[in-house]
């Protein structure tokens, strides 16, 4: 007779064990991935991104993008009863604290407040992430010359200062402005850009106005994701092929879906590997969407001779 209550007993411990551990398991599977997030910047949209993952039995780990900077690990993601909260040190901003986000999971969608490490506090909500996977091989249609060399015809900028002007033929930001956009958007795509920049200048191209390629004065350094050929915080190069400044580059990229290739100035650095999500900077967080290409113009002198796009059909 004991031996068939303990028996009984352990069934229903094994039973409640197992019911806690797949109610706790359902709880992660509802937040792990990546989410498109868009916080309201004192009524002007910027875009954010978010991945959490599941690190061993139950931790969550994730990454976090804000709308301007790189992706920043997150060492742990507290997540209870559709609660999410966790905090990240500042990056580039000059503050002490932390940043702490704090959000709830309802239907499929976030929404909750982050608070700067500056002490704003800014509202957000989140959608999940599009896959973007593509089940057939692209067909490519027309080359499209994006810049014309002789004005900025096809092309808008996105501040109130314009810099960029076209000399001799080539497109020109002689100093920090606004970026450059097309007024074309586009999906899938395979670009061509020829440019060249100043002693410690930085740009980079957007594609599909989310993913920055990286253009900066690093010659000689080891790779990095926030280096010359980078995918911004992201993809890293697996070598540096950088030229010296004043001297004319390279770049083409192919885009389809998440996947993207780099060879720059002739050499492959980056072959067919996933995008992650946006990097900072970008134009908005609606990655299922097409988008154009933005040229960084915020930060330093820049100039392209060449900029053709060929769009999957």
């Amino acid at each position: 007779m004991i031996k068939s209550k303990l028996f009984l007993l352990t069934l229903l411990l094994t039973s409640l064990f197992s019911t806690g551990n797949m109610a706790c398991a359902q709880d992660v599977n509802e937040l792990t991935g990546r989410w498109d997030l868009t916080v309201d910047m004192d009524g002007k949209k910027a875009p954010s991104w978010l991945e959490v993952k599941l690190s061993g039995i139950k931790t969550l780990v994730g990454y976090y993008v804000a709308h301007n900077g790189s992706a920043r690990p997150i060492s742990k993601v507290d997540y209870k009863n559709g609660e999410i909260i966790f905090s990240i040190p500042p990056q580039w901003d000059n503050a002490d604290q932390d940043m702490e986000f704090s959000g709830q999971l309802k239907n499929g969608k976030l929404s909750g407040t982050i608070t700067q490490s500056t002490g704003e506090k800014h509202s957000f909500t989140g959608v999940r992430a599009p896959s973007l996977v593509r089940e057939k091989a692209p067909k490519w249609g027309k080359t499209i010359e994006l810049f014309n060399g002789k004005n900025l015809e096809g092309w808008h900028v996105d501040g109130d200062k314009n810099q960029w002007q076209v000399i001799n033929g080539i497109l020109t930001s002689n100093s920090a402005g606004s970026n450059l956009i097309s007024d074309k958007k586009f999906d899938d795509f395979k670009l061509t850009a020829e440019f060249r920049y100043s002693k410690g200048s930085n740009s980079g191209i957007y594609l599909r106005g989310r993913y920055e390629v990286q253009i900066e004065d690093n010659p000689g350094t080891p790779p990095s994701s926030i280096y010359f050929g980078g995918i911004y915080g992201f993809l890293t190069p697996n070598e540096m092929v950088a030229k010296g400044p004043g001297e004319w580059q390279t770049y083409e990229i192919t885009l389809i879906g998440r996947r993207v290739t780099i060879v720059a100035n002739g050499k492959a650095i980056i072959t067919d590997q996933i995008i992650p999500g946006i990097t900072g900077g970008a134009i908005d967080s609606n990655e299922g969407e097409a988008g154009p290409i933005m040229i960084q113009g915020d930060h330093g002198p820049v100039e392209f001779r060449k900029f053709e796009i060929t769009p999957a059909k």
